[in-house]
């Protein structure tokens, strides 16, 4: 490529903070973009963004997700340690700004959900708030918790309990339909895109031409 750029380990620390920030939430590319919906011991509910779930296990059904450094108040991780339960709940187009709205530093005394417009829906005696206006939401019972000393991030794994879709979003063979279900990616902290399914590949084995399975 013409004209590109070698940014080394010195320029990176030398950069504007906000700068390095945008450059480096947007190396890894698109990300998944969900709200998580939890609840705290005194009953209020909250939701915030979250780009940073990673599939872990099949069997057992597990996704991780980082939390950023608890050395200032974080409600959703405070909320998930005393209840032990939230919800993931994916973004469309209809309300990504309410979504994106969601991650202001509300009190604790506070709804993100009251205070954006989204609503708290609470499903088949689950104890952790989904997100009504979501086409595809998952609830999940903490499992572990892991420090990462380098930076004080941590990794929370849930077991997946609940999951609910509409009808035609689950193929026969279990892939979930994200593109037609209007889910959205995001890159680094503020950028929302949709997706174009372009296909879907047969599994790749050593001595066997891949096949398009279609759209």
């Amino acid at each position: 490529m013409k004209n590109a750029l070698m940014i080394d380990r010195l320029s990176i620390v030398k950069m504007d903070k906000r700068f390095r920030t945008n450059l480096i939430n947007c190396l890894s590319g698109f990300k998944s973009l969900n709200l998580c919906g939890t609840i705290s011991s005194e009953g209020v509910t909250n939701v915030a963004p979250i780009s940073s779930v990673v599939h872990i296990g099949a069997d057992p059904p597990l996704q991780g997700m980082i939390i950023r450094p608890v050395s200032v108040p974080r409600h959703t991780y405070q909320n998930i340690i005393e209840t032990g339960y939230y919800t993931l709940n994916h973004v469309s187009k209809e309300f990504y700004k309410a979504a994106h709205q969601s991650a202001a530093r509300y009190d604790s005394e506070d709804s993100e959900f009251e205070k954006t417009g989204l609503t708290a829906e609470f499903l088949n005696d689950f104890k952790a708030p989904f997100v009504a206006e979501s086409v595809i939401k998952t609830g999940f019972k903490l499992i572990e918790e892991i420090d990462i000393r380098t930076n004080g991030t941590k990794i929370l794994i849930g077991e997946v309990i609940q999951i609910h879709v509409p009808e035609g979003i689950v193929g026969e063979d279990g892939f979930l339909d994200i593109h037609n279900a209007g889910s959205l990616t995001v890159s680094g902290l503020d950028g929302y895109y949709q997706t174009e399914k372009i296909d879907r590949l047969s599994y790749a084995k050593p001595d066997k031409k891949l096949e398009s399975l279609g759209l």
